[in-house]
């Protein structure tokens, strides 16, 4: 049977979308092809119809799970204002129920680790995405040149990121909950400090 274009497509992002949730689960070497495709409902035979290699998956599932997150992050700050956009962001990020959804989270701490042993094509793809969501943290941030702002970005994500990974690796127990606290605090302190440019102006009127 001959299947159109359209049906093709539609297959084919079911994979992606079907993996991107189980290597945040599993990890990048925790779930075969085999079982990729069968949690997609297809035959393991389909998969090179879609795609080249297992690493081409792989790179497009990371893909998808980052632009994923991201989409999530414009979505609830939508109608904040901008100053209280980055804060949202890690109030919701450092969360319990992030920590125990690894699989429709975000993938630095579920798969960064990984990633950095991965082939320098699969970390070229991952550091284009870490860029993008580094550059939209930093359009969260009003007040700042973009240098500065691009600085505060980088370090509120390495804190959550950071934090996440630490507080998954303690399990749901007050350990993890000490850790996401403290993580939380830390990047809401971040995200809400004024830069001193605007403290100085402030203090002169």
């Amino acid at each position: 049977m001959r299947y159109s274009r359209e049906h093709k497509q539609e297959t084919h992002d079911r994979i992606v979308r079907k993996a991107s949730v189980r290597l945040r689960e599993k990890g990048a070497h925790g779930i075969g092809v085999a079982d990729l495709m069968k949690e997609a409902g297809l035959t393991h035979g389909g998969f090179y119809a879609h795609f080249d290699s297992r690493e081409a998956l792989v790179i497009e599932a990371f893909g998808y799970a980052m632009e994923r997150s991201m989409e999530h992050w414009r979505k609830i700050t939508d109608e904040v204002s901008p100053e209280k956009r980055l804060a949202l962001i890690a109030e919701t990020y450092l969360s319990a129920l992030h920590r125990d959804n690894p699989g429709h989270g975000c993938s630095i701490p579920a798969l960064g680790a990984e990633i950095a042993r991965e082939s320098p094509k699969a970390r070229k793809a991952f550091a284009g995405k870490l860029d993008e969501m580094i550059e939209l943290l930093a359009d969260y941030i009003p007040n700042l040149p973009r240098k500065a702002a691009r600085k505060q970005a980088i370090a509120t994500l390495a804190t959550m990121a950071g934090t996440m990974l630490l507080a998954r690796i303690a399990g749901s127990s007050e350990l993890s909950d000490e850790v996401l606290k403290a993580g939380r605090d830390v990047a809401l302190e971040g995200a809400k400090r004024e830069p001193k440019a605007v403290v100085a102006k402030k203090a002169k009127s």
